[in-house]
């Protein structure tokens, strides 16, 4: 091969290699870019979980209010419908205001969930029912300890602090995030009280 022809060769090889690696820094870039400049797919992510979770939790919460005997568990899921819809109204309103597009759904999961549900009557809907909130409220608090921390012991216990970021993105959902903690934090307590009220037949009230 004269020396023209290995220019060739070797000047096409580097503009492959050139080219392969502009690719795979553009892939890079989109898995961290997602929409608009400053919104990564894990931003995305969150907020389409929370929105999923939390839309499952008010289908939930009118299906108890239906169904339910219970007195205590027909105000627990009222005060899942009011309080959940306010959380993601204010998630929405984030996102909203970042350009996140996400396309909530609700999960497969959930959906079982609310068939198995509407199969039982009285006192077996409201164990059920009880028992998914306190799973689905623990799932709900470790997802958002990811973006903000509480203290639990001590002088400051209580005090929930969102993580923090020099995007103002992520700044944001973390800060709903730690408005949101304590309040799933209420209602993972409040389920526990009343699934051991249910389960060591208490004081059973009707309505």
């Amino acid at each position: 091969m004269g020396r023209i022809g290995r220019f060739a060769v070797i000047g096409a090889t580097v503009l492959l290699v050139a080219c392969g690696t502009g690719t795979r820094d553009e892939a890079a870039r989109d898995e961290t870019a997602v929409g608009t400049a400053g919104v990564s797919a894990g931003d995305r992510n969150f907020v389409e979980a929370s929105l999923s979770a939390g839309m499952a939790e008010v289908e939930l919460g009118r299906m108890a209010q239906q169904r339910a005997t219970d007195a205590e568990v027909k105000q627990f899921a009222e005060m899942m419908v009011r309080d959940h819809t306010q959380s993601g109204d204010a998630l929405r309103q984030v996102a909203q205001q970042h350009s996140i597009q996400t396309q909530p759904q609700i999960e497969e999961r959930h959906r079982d969930l609310m068939d198995r549900l509407n199969n039982l009557k009285g006192a077996d809907f409201d164990r059920e029912y009880m028992e998914a909130m306190i799973q689905g409220h623990e799932d709900m608090i470790d997802r958002l300890q990811t973006r903000a921390s509480e203290d639990r012991f001590g002088e400051n216990q209580g005090q929930v602090r969102p993580e923090g970021s020099d995007n103002p993105v992520e700044a944001s959902v973390n800060q709903w995030a730690a408005n949101t903690l304590p309040t799933a934090r209420k209602h993972l307590e409040e389920a526990r009280r009343i699934n051991d009220r249910l389960n060591n037949n208490t004081a059973p009230t009707r309505r």
